[in-house]
């Protein structure tokens, strides 16, 4: 597997941090940005031109990083997961960065179907062990905002997944690109009037039923399985055919209230996990998420300090040192 690391798109300490610490692979991840660099201010997102994306990768090339997955850059709205007006534009702005991807030798490229609200959190400064940092989520406490009209029910998001999933899917056979698709974070529905349809194990057979293609994927979201209250080394067994991409994280409770912890601190058998990827001899990137911001961080990016990531990484190296596997 590929040990990989969410990365600002421009250079910075954290690619040195990457490098020094052996991590050979990076995500490119507007997540990463908005912290204030004003030179950086008109590169904070993930190009989409085939140009500006190379020399992005070369960039990271010299510091020793390769790029094996990308997101949508900003591509994809609310026209296309809702199928409103617009939303051919969307998808023709999205299947020419698949081509870019593919052109520039990226074969992954992630996606997620969350209209309106993106991964919600109704607490970033949850306090762990030592004073650290978390996030965490209550729908009680989301449900008291105020709700959304989409007008739109589950199977107009599912009609609008199909209708993308016809377009795209052949667009990556032909660049061999995979596409991953990430859960719904909160896996439920709905969030304040607005549905959400990729949260649960059944849903990503569904996806997959959509349309049947080696490059229709998964972004296999441990944290998110966790919270679906699923058997996640079994999830992994029974998917491994299709994950693309894979989220390393854990979280305590359900999908309707939960903490995110520590990696090493939480209710799931993290090694069991990272057994049953290696036992499926899962080879693409895999990246420790969500992390406790730490002494000295400003949490201004809750969850995707530096830090926290350090110690995931090295966590992650134990485990698969124990089970005999190099990463």
């Amino acid at each position: 597997m590929q040990l990989t690391l969410a990365l600002p798109p421009y250079p910075d300490d954290r690619w040195t941090l990457a490098s020094q610490m052996s991590v050979e692979y990076a995500h490119p991840h507007s997540a990463m940005s908005g912290d204030g660099l004003g030179r950086h201010e008109r590169r904070r997102n993930v190009p989409q031109d085939y140009d500006e994306l190379v020399r992005l990768l070369n960039a990271f090339k010299h510091e020793g990083l390769s790029v094996p997955v990308v997101g949508s850059a900003g591509t994809m709205g609310d026209a296309t997961r809702l199928g409103r007006d617009g939303r051919n534009e969307e998808i023709e702005a999205f299947c020419g960065h698949i081509q870019n991807a593919g052109a520039a030798g990226i074969p992954v490229v992630t996606y997620s179907w969350m209209t309106h609200f993106w991964w919600m959190r109704t607490d970033e400064r949850v306090p762990l062990r030592g004073g650290s940092l978390s996030t965490a989520y209550s729908h009680a406490q989301s449900e008291r905002g105020p709700e959304v009209d989409v007008d739109a029910d589950d199977e107009d998001l599912w009609e609008a997944l199909k209708h993308f999933l016809d377009i795209v899917v052949p667009v990556a056979e032909k660049a061999g690109v995979k596409l991953a698709l990430h859960p719904d974070d909160p896996p439920l529905s709905p969030v304040r009037g607005v549905p959400r349809i990729i949260r649960s194990p059944a849903a990503y057979d569904r996806v997959l039923e959509l349309h049947p293609s080696p490059s229709n994927g998964i972004s296999f979201c441990v944290g998110n399985f966790v919270a679906m209250e699923a058997d996640v080394p079994a999830m992994i067994r029974r998917f491994s055919d299709h994950i693309a991409y894979a989220h390393f994280r854990d979280v305590d409770g359900s999908a309707e209230e939960f903490i995110e912890t520590w990696h090493d601190a939480g209710p799931t058998d993290m090694q069991a996990v990272l057994k049953a990827f290696v036992d499926v001899g899962f080879d693409g990137p895999i990246r420790p998420d969500h992390v406790p911001t730490m002494l000295g961080e400003s949490n201004e990016r809750p969850g995707y300090e530096m830090q926290g990531r350090i110690f995931a990484v090295g966590y992650m190296r134990g485990l698969l040192e124990s089970m005999g596997v190099e990463a």
